[in-house]
């Protein structure tokens, strides 16, 4: 079976989006991918009513079996990690109303995942991208590649059993030993 996923790269400025399709062999193959962009001089209600409306087309336009969003961490500049923050919600609260189970991913889950390496920079994440999805040229902007990049972590740790949906219909059909690792993977992220 083909596991369809959606990932998500949170923000309101650029909000990457992309699909990918990974087989159990992990080969995975780019679906689709974009950037729903939004105007800093728009009211906040505004460019989150434009990001929810997008993701509503994409989950409807591409059925994923799951999404794959980055998960907030912190920076030092506050705005920035508000604005994910909402962008994340909407996202997140899109997919829960169509019964599809959300996973969340940190930035160097991602690097590790595709680089191999959890300190990999935009530039070494877009190339392993282009690389594992076998693309003719990068996908740009970067927000997009980052999306990609999430949609394959997720498939590949989900196909390992080490990572799999953590809300959702989709989180309660885990074997024994898939909760005990998420619940243990979950429980060291609280610790951080």
């Amino acid at each position: 079976m083909t596991l369809r996923v959606l990932g998500v790269d949170p923000g309101l400025t650029r909000c990457g989006i992309g699909v990918v399709d990974v087989e159990k062999n992990r080969r995975a193959t780019m679906v689709a991918f974009g950037v729903v962009g939004t105007s800093p001089e728009e009211s906040l209600d505004q460019r989150l009513l434009v990001i929810a409306t997008s993701i509503d087309e994409w989950l409807d336009q591409y059925e994923p079996h799951v999404l794959a969003v980055e998960r907030v961490f912190s920076q030092l500049n506050v705005s920035t990690v508000m604005g994910v923050a909402q962008a994340s919600g909407v996202v997140i609260a899109a997919a829960a109303r169509r019964g599809i189970p959300v996973a969340l991913h940190t930035p160097s889950e991602v690097k590790a995942a595709v680089t191999g390496s959890g300190t990999s920079n935009k530039d070494a994440v877009t190339k392993l991208v282009t690389k594992i999805l076998r693309l003719d040229a990068p996908p740009r902007p970067a927000d997009a590649a980052d999306a990609l990049a999430l949609a394959i972590t997720h498939a590949w740790r989900a196909g390992s059993g080490a990572a799999v949906a953590t809300t959702g219909p989709g989180s309660l059909s885990l074997t024994p030993a898939q909760r005990a690792w998420a619940d243990a993977e979950a429980k060291a992220r609280r610790a951080r």
